[in-house]
């Protein structure tokens, strides 16, 4: 089984973890192929396919849907952390993780709140509407603004949030690495987390869960998420899958309330 992941992305690796545990119990062996700042996914995946591996795994693809279809036509596949029309796929539910997360900070009493958005990003529309619609039906504006998926990208957005008159009072982002980001930047302007800024991140990534970071975040089932994929590729190549046609599967978050939000 060839797995295709980006180098550097925490939330990858755990799933990559998952995958190796899990094809153990089945007899597979694995092939990876990391996706670099120098290596885009196509050389990933084409070294994939010369290396012969019957079948893939591609977390968090960002290639065209169209793309992603015309593969799996060649050679079994399944996408983790993406919905990908026409092939199957296995992910978190992005919507309910973020209403879950928005609903957090509303049940502790925030009414100024920014979500740290990932533009297209894999999960990153889900996550937008989820919380979008948690926002709106606590009657607040649903007020967003762009982040992304690592620390550079979430110190911008703290950096010029904090240049307006009146900062939001919680930030909820797309990512715990832009969490991570954003809290670096608010805590060197002299704002602490979470007495005058409450910060919410999603993935729970291990650094998350260190001691001096202690961030309330959104768990992704990453383990539970690469058992499902590597069974139903499994099922694919050895030709018992129950349903022929394609599958979107989904594993519910879980809040972890830590130390970074009140």
């Amino acid at each position: 089984i060839g797995v295709m992941f980006t180098a550097g992305q925490e939330f990858h690796a755990d799933l990559v973890d998952g995958v190796y545990v899990a094809v153990d119990e089945l007899g597979y062996d694995v092939v990876l192929s990391g996706v670099t700042p120098h290596r885009d996914e196509a050389r990933a995946v084409r070294t994939l396919i010369d290396d012969r591996c019957e079948g893939l795994l591609l977390i968090g693809p960002q290639m065209p849907t169209r793309e992603i279809a015309e593969l799996a036509e060649r050679v079994p596949a399944v996408v983790i952390a993406r919905r990908v029309r026409g092939v199957d796929a296995v992910r978190s539910d992005d919507v309910a993780g973020a209403a879950m997360g928005c609903e957090h900070l509303v049940d502790l009493g925030h009414r100024d709140i920014v979500y740290l958005d990932a533009g297209r990003a894999p999960g990153a529309a889900e996550r937008r509407r989820g919380y979008l619609r948690r926002a709106r039906l606590a009657g607040l504006s649903g007020a967003t603004h762009p982040g992304g998926l690592t620390e550079r990208e979430g110190a911008a957005a703290a950096s010029a949030l904090l240049a307006k008159a009146s900062p939001p009072t919680a930030l909820f982002a797309f990512s715990d690495r832009c969490a991570l980001g954003a809290m670096d930047v608010l805590i060197r302007a002299g704002m602490s987390v979470p007495q005058d800024i409450s910060v919410l991140g999603f993935d729970d990534s291990p650094l998350a869960s260190l001691s001096h970071i202690d961030l309330a975040t959104i768990r992704q089932d990453s383990a539970g998420l690469a058992k499902t994929a590597v069974q139903r590729l499994t099922e694919r190549l050895d030709g018992t899958a129950a349903d022929a046609g394609a599958v979107d599967l989904t594993r519910e978050p879980t809040l972890v309330a830590r130390g970074t939000t009140a």
